[in-house]
């Protein structure tokens, strides 16, 4: 008598979950799949996300400014107290690290970030998101980070954040915006651009991870490289600049007595100089991450790919 036979394939062709890192053809069609689900979430659920991001980013700016503010205070041998100036390279870098908060905030904790979304290009390209609802996604999320940003700005104004240091903290902020308002409107757009190149290639790297360590290591080295260098980033602007607006605005005397600082000084940075920064950085934004990161790995990975290209419009 013959035994029944057993199929060894179940047992033979059985493959666990994979815990390496996705490969970029793997992260493209992704990437479609999440710019997929972000055009097609409701308006107030996007909105609520986008208020939260916007809020996370200004933390990181907040954070940033605060780790850039004033100079390193040491005691020397003598018993006496000194200050020293960090290099500016260093100086930036750790004012780099710092601001990398908030866009860990804003991928691990799920929000929505215009910057991130110029992302959405890629389902867009690949017939699965119309025009219309790629620019709704954009508007919707471009409000709530608006509202996020400029909320939190009042927040930490009205909480004395600028006073902090003997007013070192409130001096930076108002020197980071007036440097950001001293642009010319063509170096505001180049500035975009290179920015979210950086930023889209940090939630781009972000597609390959497996866990929530993957996605900060990801994130952390490009974030630092564009504020480090200077690059622009519009919805960090919608903290930077308005916060150093307000703080000119409501600043006691005692602030500008103890920091020695004139306002008439930063006159510049007002509304004025708010609108003449934001649309050419936001431009510029929209440039780097459509046409500099999702148009080229959409090209590479996922022109006639039939895993991508599917209508759903």
């Amino acid at each position: 008598m013959t035994a029944p036979s057993v199929d060894p394939a179940p047992a033979a062709h059985a493959t666990p979950e994979s815990f390496d890192a996705l490969l970029p053809a793997q992260m493209a069609v992704r990437g479609v799949e999440i710019g997929l689900k972000k055009a097609g979430t409701g308006t107030e659920a996007t909105f609520v996300l986008a208020v939260l991001a916007g809020a996370f980013i200004a933390l990181g700016a907040a954070f940033a400014t605060t780790v850039g503010a004033g100079a390193l205070t040491v005691t020397g041998a003598d018993g006496q107290l000194a200050s020293i100036a960090l290099p500016f390279g260093l100086n930036r870098l750790l004012v780099g690290i710092a601001f990398s908060l908030g866009l860990i905030l804003v991928v691990v904790g799920g929000a929505e970030l215009f910057t991130g979304n110029v992302l959405i290009v890629m389902a867009w390209a690949s017939g699965r998101v119309s025009t219309v609802r790629l620019l709704r996604n954009w508007v919707i999320v471009y409000a709530g980070n608006l509202v996020g940003a400029l909320g939190t700005a009042a927040l930490v104004v009205l909480g004395g954040w600028y006073r902090i240091g003997n007013g070192s903290v409130g001096s930076a902020s108002l020197a980071t915006a007036a440097s950001k308002v001293a642009h010319t409107p063509l170096e505001a757009f180049f500035l975009g651009i290179l920015c979210n190149i950086l930023v889209c290639l940090a939630v781009w790297m972000t597609y390959s991870a497996r866990s929530t360590t993957d996605r900060i290591l990801a994130l952390v080295p490009p974030v630092a490289a564009f504020v480090a260098m200077g690059f622009e980033h519009s919805i960090a602007n919608l903290f930077f600049i308005p916060v150093a607006i307000a703080i000119r605005a409501v600043a006691p005397p005692e602030f500008w007595t103890a920091t020695h600082l004139d306002p008439a000084a930063f006159a510049s940075v007002d509304v004025a100089g708010f609108v003449t920064n934001q649309v050419p950085v936001l431009l510029g934004n929209v440039v780097g991450g459509a046409v500099f990161v999702a148009a080229i790995y959409w090209l590479v990975f996922l022109r006639g790919n039939p895993a991508a290209d599917k209508p759903g419009r």
